[in-house]
């Protein structure tokens, strides 16, 4: 068999493993969606387009959750995660910007020592940050949630790092001639170059905010108008299933989703280019 014969047939191998996982994983959403579309007599229907077709899962959503929750519960989750973006693009790009610009003793060690910390799960820092915070009188408000974003982060601040070496140094040498300060070069230079990095760690702070579930349990109380919205269909799961409700908390679930994936397919070009590009060091 010729080598580009076998170059093929692996290429196919590959497409049809590659198309095999892709379906797997998108079944259970497209399944999700259907109930979500469905009457309550029709959801274990194995007919993945609804018949007949209705809204009502989505209305009931909002009169079934009591005080009207689910607004609260969508706002708290994107109010912490917006947040928790803002406060990771900040540390971690000044953090980056230092650990691949700024030359001092022992830049290389501390770095690793960062990049080290990635293996510890963050399950294992839950209980000191929850005695700290006990101890500042934070616990029951969303603050502990807010705070850690501000603290920095091993992984954005690799990330950026990495696409901040694939910079040309020759603006920072112009930028020193003109008479700015590192600040300025930092500000003015680096993170307007740096969009699509910065963009593809917003996606990824943003989706690991929205869709936590363990910190706002151990936090927050059980009030509806200070937690987040996976807490609160996780919740309501129990109540919406015993009343024969399971469509409205597909609903829920689908609308849980959507920013996530509205925010995906807007920013898709610039998460793309800072995944490829954060690899590549000059």
């Amino acid at each position: 068999m010729s080598r580009p014969i076998t170059k093929t047939l692996l290429d196919v191998i590959a497409y049809v493993i590659l198309i095999f996982g892709a379906l797997t994983m998108l079944i259970p959403f497209v399944w999700m969606v259907s109930v979500s579309f469905r009457l309550p007599a029709e959801q274990f229907s194995r007919n993945i387009i609804p018949d007949p077709l209705t809204l009502k899962n989505y209305s009931d959503l909002f009169k079934d959750l009591p005080n009207q929750a689910f607004l609260f519960l969508t706002y708290n989750s994107f109010k912490l995660s917006i947040l928790s973006v803002i406060g990771q693009v900040l540390t971690c790009s000044m953090a980056a910007f230092v650990f691949a610009i700024v030359k001092f003793k022992g830049r290389d060690f501390l770095f690793a020592m960062l990049v080290a910390t990635l293996m510890i799960p963050p399950q294992v820092s839950l209980i000191p940050d929850f005695i700290i915070f006990k101890y500042l009188h934070l616990i029951g408000t969303q603050w502990p949630l807010i705070l850690p974003a501000f603290w920095g982060g091993a992984f954005g601040t690799f990330l950026l790092r990495q696409y901040f070496l694939t910079i040309p140094r020759d603006l920072v040498d112009a930028a020193r001639m003109d008479g700015a300060s590192l600040f300025d070069i930092f500000w003015r230079v680096y993170m307007p170059l740096s969009k699509p990095a910065v963009a593809a760690l917003s996606i990824f702070v943003f989706k690991d905010a929205w869709n936590d579930l363990l910190r706002p349990l151990v936090y927050l109380p059980t009030d509806m108008q200070k937690t987040t919205l996976t807490v609160g269909l996780a919740f309501f799961q129990q109540q919406l299933q015993m009343g024969g409700k399971f469509t409205v908390l597909m609903a829920g679930a689908f609308l849980s989703i959507v920013p996530l994936l509205i925010i995906f397919f807007i920013a898709q070009k610039q998460f793309i280019e800072g995944i490829a590009l954060s690899g590549v060091k000059r």
